[in-house]
Parts: C-alpha cells; structure tokens; sequence
C-alpha cells in the first residue's frame, strides 16, 4: 500500500467549492487508477482538513499520475483547488 498525505487550510467559506473540486478530481483520478481517499477536518478549527489517499503501491500511484498528467481538465481543476486554498496571501496545503 502507498499512502499520500495532503493538510490544508481551508477558509470556511471555499470548503463546499473545494470538495465538489475534489469529488470531479476523483472521477478524473478513477478512470487510471483504483485509490480510496478520506477528508477529514479538525473539530477544534474547521479550516483545518486531512486528505488520506490509499493506492495499490508506489508503482501503481507514480505511473498513473503520467497519465493523468495529460488530463487537461485536471490541471483546471487543481488551479481551481489553489484558489481555495489561499487566504492572506498564503498558500494552505502541506504534502505529507
């Protein structure tokens, strides 16, 4: 198994755009590759998510992201995930 770790922060008021980002991203994801993923967010700040993503393993994980790296409507979709992501001139994700 092969798990990728992502943390954001979230302003309250981009959390419903950017999980309908991520809900599109994932049907994207699914047409290359099986994966599951879990969001959670901190119940003491709401800004603060966790997105747990489990692949088969490395291999699997590394060569389909060079095919969706070709997807052109998810890199429109990421640039839209940035933008939800900013708040005071910060950039709120941290790959883990």
């Amino acid at each position: 198994m092969f798990v990728k770790i992502y943390h954001y922060h979230i302003p309250k008021e981009k959390t419903e755009e950017f999980l309908k980002i991520q809900e599109r991203a994932a049907e994207l994801y699914g047409r290359y590759v099986k994966f599951e993923t879990s969001y959670l967010h901190d119940k003491d700040d709401e800004t603060k998510w966790l997105e747990v993503t489990r692949y088969k393993d490395e291999d699997v994980y590394r060569s389909s992201m060079k095919l969706l790296d070709k997807e052109e409507e998810l890199h429109t979709l990421f640039k839209d995930e940035s933008d939800c992501l900013f708040e005071n001139g910060k950039r709120g994700v941290k790959i883990c």
